[in-house]
């Protein structure tokens, strides 16, 4: 069954498991890039499923054989990045927020704000060759949402290693980590409904709504995502957009060339 009320162009959004999971593709391939106009559809279709009475789930995947791999690099610079960012954390929150459990299925690469979106989901499933990872530090820029909730959802120590590097980790690391639910074999689509029949479809929707707000309500993810992302933003507006090394960085990777540091 699809979406009847809408139409999108960077996605498809469809019910599957007789209305209670909520399918959403992101069908941009290669990259599934997260644009504005992908994060928009994404929000759109959520909130159009999200009074449902009978959604047990969202299940957020990438087509092609990639996740994503992030956030629009051209709508990082500097001209755009301050709308880009206060609409990219808009969309973590409600991500973070919604009433029903929202499950990353990740295969290939989760990069950048794909990686941060994993962060603000419920569940996160993997494929064996799932990399996780946020490079922004090799472009002389940071990942806010990952500085506030890495260290919630990751542990400081790892979250720290992966901003500070721009290093990428592997399901097996994830998993390690309690961040990776469970990593499925073979069709992961079909892999991941196999435990929600298991685990979910069993239970009463209004249930686990209760339990996703018992969870949420004042937890120390969506404090995170409070105002220590709004300083986080704001630093990165005042201080990475007036930088020189900041601007160099975006405009190298969007050029092809190496960058040319000043250290400011």
């Amino acid at each position: 069954m699809t979406d009847q009320t809408h139409t999108y162009r960077t996605i498809d959004a469809s019910l599957v498991e007789d209305g209670t999971v909520l399918r959403i593709l992101l069908n941009r391939p290669k990259g599934n890039i997260l644009t504005a106009a992908m994060m928009g559809e994404i929000g759109d279709a959520m909130a159009a499923h999200a009074g449902d009475p009978h959604l047990r789930a969202v299940l957020l995947r990438g087509a092609g054989g990639n996740f994503s791999f992030g956030a629009s690099v051209e709508e990082h610079r500097r001209d755009q990045a301050p709308g880009m960012l206060r609409a990219f954390h808009a969309f973590i929150r409600q991500v973070a927020a919604n009433p029903v459990p929202v499950a990353a299925l990740v295969e290939g690469r989760s990069l950048g704000g794909a990686f941060e979106l994993t962060l603000a989901c419920h569940l996160v499933f993997a494929s064996p060759s799932a990399r996780f990872g946020c490079p922004e530090i090799k472009l002389a820029v940071f990942p806010p949402v990952l500085a506030v909730a890495g260290p919630v959802r990751l542990g400081s120590a790892l979250a720290e290693r992966l901003l500070l590097t721009g290093d990428e980790i592997d399901a097996r690391t994830a998993e390690a980590a309690h961040f990776v639910t469970a990593i499925f074999e073979g069709d992961a689509e079909a892999a991941f409904l196999g435990w929600y029949r298991a685990h979910l479809a069993p239970l009463s929707a209004f249930a686990i709504r209760e339990g996703v707000r018992a969870a949420r309500s004042g937890s120390a993810l969506l404090a995170a995502l409070g105002e220590p992302l709004d300083r986080a933003e704001r630093q990165y507006v005042d201080h990475i957009l007036a930088s020189h090394d900041g601007n160099e960085g975006i405009e190298a990777f969007l050029s092809r060339r190496q960058p040319e540091w000043k250290d400011a």
